[in-house]
């Protein structure tokens, strides 16, 4: 059984039990039902992913898995391909916006090269994964044997496992770096909502109207040259993906089998996480939406998921950035539910019984 079968073994159903006394609990706590809003429920839902009807979140890990694209070569992006390298080294000295946000929601960052052309120097919090040097360009053919899109979802677990193992954390979130990668993000949320790419395509980088019409095209000829088949996910990650988004859907896939909650950032880990759905469906119930990001598609990626994103706030970053941010809530509402006194134990009178 290789590594990506026996983590999917490892998956099972959010524990029933503890989502139904964080909801008993929630039903008692000294306030009125539902008043804390959505808060209630993301506190309920990470009671099950965790297996505790009171839980309580340590500190947190941001992944940036990084990789390069051959469709760069189409003009898809704004910035040359170099860029990657580039941000890849400053996240990993702590100077891009994912580490500012990440200091603040007292969570480590870790850097992984899934894919980059060019080298990533080993430092501490570096996981050099390489499977190829960078993906090929998915308007001319497939992005990647089917064998290097699973060792790319491989390469995800095997970095969320050693970094869990090196030490310990109670949430994670995905992360990206990878110039051109909306371009086979789009490629992927047209497979997986069956809408066109038109509908779908945002500006990445900032590409202007000329860039745009590129980028629509190229998605448009990697999918009728390359034909992904929604039934297969690790075959649509071979034709159009790329391989940072294979590393993001496994680290989904590891904090699933760990049941971890994991923060799905934007739209190029909307992407990743589709894969990982599509490869485990009940991976998305482990699967928390930061936000929803200022790409065109996201929505619709989210909806396909079943997701329902916490922030809005027009963020396009990707890095993790979103996910970030979103900690803080999910630390907020699991304070919520276990801090907060009952109305028994505050002695202080409740809804009155019809």
């Amino acid at each position: 059984m290789s590594l990506l079968e026996s983590t999917i073994a490892r998956i099972r159903e959010p524990d029933a039990g503890a989502i139904a006394e964080a909801a008993a609990r929630q039903d008692r706590l000294t306030k009125p039902q539902g008043s804390l809003g959505e808060l209630e429920a993301l506190s309920i839902k990470i009671a099950g992913i965790v297996g505790s009807g009171r839980p309580r979140l340590g500190p947190g890990a941001v992944f940036v898995m990084a990789g390069d694209h051959g469709v760069c070569a189409e003009g898809v992006s704004a910035y040359p391909a170099e860029v990657t390298l580039e941000m890849a080294r400053n996240i990993a000295r702590g100077g891009a916006g994912i580490n500012a946000l990440a200091r603040k929601a007292g969570a480590r960052v870790v850097v992984a090269d899934v894919g980059m052309a060019c080298d990533l120097p080993p430092a501490p919090g570096i996981y050099i994964k390489k499977v190829r040097r960078g993906a090929a360009n998915i308007a001319r053919g497939p992005a990647m044997s089917r064998d290097e899109a699973r060792r790319s979802v491989e390469a995800g677990i095997e970095v969320f496992e050693a970094e869990l193992a090196r030490e310990a954390f109670a949430i994670a979130a995905t992360g990206d770096m990878g110039i051109g990668n909306t371009t086979p993000s789009t490629a992927i949320a047209s497979v997986y909502t069956g809408r066109a790419p038109r509908e779908l395509a945002g500006r990445g980088t900032g590409v202007d109207d000329a860039g745009l019409e590129r980028k629509i095209r190229a998605i448009e000829l990697a999918l009728a040259a390359n034909r992904p088949d929604p039934e297969d996910a690790l075959g649509v990650l071979a034709a159009v993906g790329g391989l940072e988004i294979g590393g993001i859907a496994g680290l989904i896939l590891a904090a699933a089998a760990r049941r971890v909650p994991i923060l799905v950032d934007g739209f190029i880990s909307g992407a990743g996480a589709l894969v990982a759905q599509g490869l485990c469906p009940l991976a998305a119930r482990y699967m928390i939406a930061a936000h929803v990001s200022g790409d065109s598609g996201h929505r619709f990626m989210l909806e396909a998921l079943g997701l329902k994103p916490l922030l809005s706030l027009g963020m396009r970053l990707g890095e993790g950035t979103g996910a970030a941010l979103a900690m803080t809530l999910c630390d907020a509402a699991c304070r919520a539910l276990d801090e907060m006194a009952t109305f028994e134990e505050a002695g202080v009178s409740g809804k009155e019984e019809a």
